[in-house]
């Protein structure tokens, strides 16, 4: 039986050895995990309403992130996580309906190379409004080359 290598340690998926020299990026493998913390009151924020996160910076790789809320969004409200030209990128849109911390990550989002500039991060709020009280969190994990 072959043994693959991750593609982070073949440097190319399918590998059973690494090529000679390779060595691992930095940006993923034995790199530091960082966290962008970000928390909003809610109240009743509508679907013209953004939630701004904060700036991923460059050099960055997304590893994935955790929503929390102390009370459900509703079974209307979609929440989406991502940038300008692509508001899905990080979590598509959807309803948030627990009460409790879930993970989330777009795998073309985890699987991309490291950002080749800033970009900030922000929740697009979709379909209907934001419960009126309660609090929202968003944990946004990343790495960056040691």
């Amino acid at each position: 039986m072959a043994a693959y290598l991750s593609t982070e340690l073949g440097g190319s998926a399918n590998q059973t050895s690494a090529p000679v020299g390779y060595r691992p990026a930095a940006s993923v493998y034995g790199a530091r995990l960082k966290r962008l913390r970000a928390t909003f009151t809610l109240n009743t924020q509508t679907t013209s309403d953004t939630l701004v996160i904060g700036n991923l910076p460059a050099g960055a790789t997304f590893a994935f992130g955790v929503m929390n809320a102390s009370a459900t969004l509703g079974a209307s409200a979609t929440v989406a996580i991502g940038t300008t030209g692509s508001t899905g990128k990080y979590r598509a849109g959807a309803v948030f309906t627990a009460a409790a911390p879930t993970l989330f990550g777009v795998v073309a989002a985890v699987a991309d190379a490291p950002l080749a500039a800033e970009e900030q991060v922000f929740v697009t709020i979709g379909v209907a409004s934001l419960p009126g009280s309660g609090t929202f969190t968003v944990d946004l994990y990343y790495s960056m080359p040691n």
